[in-house]
């Protein structure tokens, strides 16, 4: 399948885009990448994601598909040359397809009480995002990445959500690498992968975008 005809909608600080852009690197798929304004969103993603009108949509060959984790299978299936970023084994497949589900289902949410909540409803933000990435260094274990030895799905899933580990710590006071060493040593590797480290912004460009975020929504 051609790499032409690629377009992202994309808005930077999303992790889900992210995703969408470590896929499209590691299949050296050439992209057109858009970004989104929330204020006043295009006709273009209206058109595309008339359902949810969020990001990220890819548009390949002037067909949309939606939901991060759902388009990074796509990529996976549609340029299915090397490196493939989901098992071919079933069992290990659904396995991957788990632990995406339980990303999406948990790290957001809970994160965002960490950098926008106050007082208990933050306290019990905190503890529960700790439990919540002490259960994904579990499941990593002593493996160098989540698909093994390769670098792959729940990588994938998981991995631009640590450019919200600085602002995460800065506004909740706490230390990721102290709970949780080896998700953080993991992070380091992923980074040293040109697909990850081309499609992350630095963490400090984040934290500027969490302020002026809190402050327009008088969370300050």
């Amino acid at each position: 399948m051609e790499n032409n005809n690629v377009v992202l909608l994309d808005f930077w600080p999303s992790s889900y885009g992210m995703r969408v852009k470590i896929a499209l690197q590691e299949k050296r798929v050439s992209y057109d990448c858009r970004q989104e304004d929330f204020q006043s969103k295009s006709s273009l993603l209206l058109e595309m994601n008339p359902v949810y009108e969020m990001i990220p949509v890819l548009v390949h060959n002037g067909k949309p598909i939606c939901e991060s984790l759902n388009i990074v299978e796509y990529i996976d299936e549609a340029w299915n040359h090397k490196p493939s970023l989901l098992p071919s084994d079933p069992y290990n497949r659904s396995q991957a397809k788990f632990w995406g589900d339980y990303i999406d289902k948990h790290i957001y949410n809970i994160g965002k009480k960490v950098w926008t909540g106050k007082g208990k409803e933050q306290e019990e933000g905190k503890k529960k995002f700790i439990e919540c990435l002490k259960t994904l260094e579990g499941e990593l274990g002593e493996k160098p990445y989540y698909g093994g030895d390769d670098f792959g799905y729940v990588d994938v899933a998981l991995i631009p959500f640590t450019s919200w580990f600085y602002t995460y710590e800065t506004y909740g006071k706490l230390s990721i690498e102290e709970e949780c060493p080896k998700l953080v040593a993991w992070a380091k590797r992923c980074m040293e992968k040109e697909s990850v480290a081309k499609s992350l912004p630095h963490p400090h460009k984040i934290y500027g975008f969490a302020m002026q975020y809190k402050q327009t929504h008088g969370l300050v």
